[in-house]
């Protein structure tokens, strides 16, 4: 069954960076349309980033609020999913979670907790 298992949240000063990784298992990692989608407290989930396969290699997207500062990639050998975070602010603060999508959202992981906070 497909499996989303993230890590690398922590507490970080605004300003500061933060690799997230999401280790996938279950599915054919190089062909999967992957995301990383958010949600701060007291709010509804927010999309961040999206990574799709494609003939001609993967197709990045990026919300506004975090273009320039986010980068999401894949490591194909290891089947792991990343988001790069750097400049992060407090309003990154939120709990991060990667997400399988086939057309729509398919699976979750449990979700890692980034706090941007001095």
């Amino acid at each position: 069954q497909v499996q989303l298992v993230e890590s690398g949240g922590a507490m970080v000063q605004p300003g500061g960076s933060l690799r997230l990784s999401c280790a996938a298992s279950g599915f054919t990692f190089t062909t999967a349309d992957l995301s990383w989608v958010r949600q701060a407290p007291g709010k509804g989930p927010e999309w961040v980033s999206s990574i799709n396969a494609g003939g001609g290699g993967d197709t990045t997207y990026y919300a506004d609020s975090v273009k320039g500062r986010f980068t999401i990639s894949k490591d194909h050998a290891k089947n792991t999913l990343y988001l790069q975070m750097s400049s992060l602010k407090p309003e990154d603060t939120a709990l991060y979670y990667c997400a399988k999508r086939n057309g729509g959202y398919e699976a979750w992981g449990q979700g890692t907790q980034v706090t941007v906070s001095s």
